[in-house]
């Protein structure tokens, strides 16, 4: 039991790591080629913080444990909206000025229905997946249009100040990106070993080792590159990392991993984490879109209910899996 133990802490640990080292050398190596600033953070940090889920599920999926890949990219989503954006909105409120991620909130909206949709027969199946890879590809079309009509956005200018911030070369870029993404999928390798060892070992499903230690795990990226953004004041950008990481992890995440392997869902993925998960994602627009002359922002009072609804849904979940283990 030892093992398994040692692989998922020090899996998790060597995942972030990697992780920023492969967000930062992609951004870094975008930007040299041309990229705006504004498709960089759309795509390339938005998306690229979704790489350990993308790791992970697809790896779990492959040795034949969907439920862990479907429980990473839901219980991602739920972190990232109640622990990431509520714990940095307690830290200091967020005021949201891109039009970008107003037009990208509700799209998350739309793409959280289809997710219910498909679970309604308790099966994603491999049309229902390779439907999500093409509606990701059609968003990255438009997204890459998107930028190239757009003048100055909130997201766009937050981009660029983390670029200049952290200078590198189109050599180390390179370097780093190749070197992130080995020693991300090593990782994820070790992460699902150790995951699903200790699953078993406890009779506790891969479904629920996914939706809380290996969420919460996979989703530390979002929250380092967010707290580091809330330190340049870049509130975009944080509210652009959980966006976009929401939307890869839906359609692409799920996406790949029912490719993969078709994934048989419980009815409690849809009457229990599909609505947490459809919850948090409706508050969100609500605070960050504005209402009636209300600007759009993320404030403390608000920040502290995102982050006790996900503190209430994870302790359920442990309660469940110790009333189950008594």
């Amino acid at each position: 039991m030892l093992w398994p133990l040692l692989a998922i802490i020090v899996g998790l640990v060597v995942l972030v790591w990697s992780a920023e080292r492969f967000v930062d050398g992609a951004a870094a190596t975008s930007g040299h080629l041309g990229l705006s600033p504004l498709l960089i953070g759309i795509l390339v940090i938005g998306f690229g913080t979704s790489a350990p889920e993308m790791m992970v599920s697809a790896l779990a999926a492959w040795q034949g444990s969907p439920g862990l890949a479907l429980g990473n990219a839901y219980g991602s989503n739920i972190t990232n909206i109640g622990l990431i954006l509520g714990l940095v909105a307690l830290l200091s409120p967020l005021a949201v000025h891109s039009q970008v991620l107003r037009q990208e909130i509700p799209l998350l909206g739309g793409v959280t229905l289809v997710a219910a949709w498909q679970l309604w027969d308790g099966r994603i199946s491999t049309l229902d997946a390779v439907s999500l890879l093409v509606v990701l590809s059609a968003f990255v079309a438009i997204s890459i249009w998107r930028a190239r009509q757009t003048g100055t956005d909130g997201l766009g200018s937050d981009t660029e100040e983390t670029l200049a911030a952290h200078p590198m070369s189109l050599k180390k870029g390179i370097v780093w990106t190749l070197i992130g993404l080995v020693v991300l999928i090593a990782s994820s390798r070790v992460l699902v070993w150790g995951a699903v060892a200790v699953a078993q070992r406890f009779g506790v499903s891969d479904l629920i080792i996914g939706l809380t230690v290996v969420a919460v795990g996979t989703s530390l990226p979002e929250l380092a590159s967010s707290i580091s953004a809330l330190r340049r004041r870049e509130h975009d950008l944080v509210l652009g990392n959980v966006v976009g990481s929401n939307l890869f992890n839906t359609l692409g995440v799920v996406g790949l991993a029912g490719v993969i392997h078709p994934i048989d869902s419980g009815s409690e993925v849809l009457m229990r984490d599909w609505v947490v998960m459809a919850v948090m994602t409706l508050l969100m627009g609500i605070f960050a879109m504005g209402w009636k002359g209300r600007p759009g922002r993320v404030n403390r009072v608000e920040g502290s209910l995102l982050l006790l609804l996900f503190i209430a849904y994870t302790s359920y979940l442990v309660a469940t899996v110790v009333a189950a283990a008594g």
